[in-house]
């Protein structure tokens, strides 16, 4: 539990120190996600992961695959999230939707801050909301939004090979890319979590708006 609460401090400081950047443009819908922490329980149930068996309470982000059957980024990798509703803040949107596709329900004062925001190239800016989630026992995915659902444990975000950079045709700027396990994630996701682990776990004020998404996601 001290252990919980150091990390939880150091996390909340590190947000509470840094001049977070909007990025809300008049032609893109709002949105938000949650970089919600919670315990890594049985593992992450992916190649290169590992399982245990028992509960582990080293502390893991909740990440989804959408689901197929979805208009938009169906089967991609994602934080809960999704767009505001009429009035919503983001933070409100943040645990609207962790209930909604995940069904995990912390309390507001759960949330720690947020990161800077992102404008996606499909039309979105979107605003990530730290939310300290608890162990996340009865997470579960809603099957109409989500494919899949994992646990990251926080150490696979500090992988050496971390961040990957690569140059595509019609952008000046590199797609960022995070690994994981055997595969990788890419922006907009991968650069809400390069810059949740270089500000909140490393404690270095990086940006990230800057990076390109790959073309699969820009419709």
């Amino acid at each position: 539990m001290q252990r919980d609460r150091r990390l939880r401090d150091r996390i909340e400081a590190h947000l509470r120190g840094f001049a977070v950047r909007p990025l809300a443009a008049a032609a893109c819908r709002p949105a938000a996600v949650a970089v919600a922490i919670v315990d890594e329980g049985p593992g992450a149930d992916l190649p290169g992961l590992p399982r245990h068996a028992e509960w582990s309470r080293r502390a893991a982000l909740v990440l989804t695959r959408r689901a197929g059957t979805l208009r938009s980024h169906a089967g991609q990798w994602a934080l809960p999230g999704g767009r505001l509703d009429a009035g919503e803040t983001p933070e409100q949107a943040a645990l609207r939707e962790l209930a909604e596709e995940v069904h995990l329900r912390p309390d507001a004062d759960r949330v720690l801050g947020r990161l800077d925001d992102f404008v996606t190239r499909s039309g979105y800016s979107i605003t990530p909301v730290v939310v300290w989630a608890g162990p996340g026992r009865g997470l579960r995915p809603n099957p109409g939004e989500v494919e899949s659902l994992h646990r990251v444990p926080l150490a696979e975000l500090m992988r050496a090979d971390a961040p990957m950079l690569e140059r595509i045709e019609d952008s000046a700027s590199p797609v960022l890319r995070m690994p994981l396990g055997d595969g990788w994630i890419a922006a907009p996701t991968a650069a809400v979590l390069y810059q949740f682990r270089e500000l909140c776990l490393a404690g270095r004020a990086t940006r990230v708006a800057h990076f390109e998404q790959p073309k699969f996601a820009w419709k």
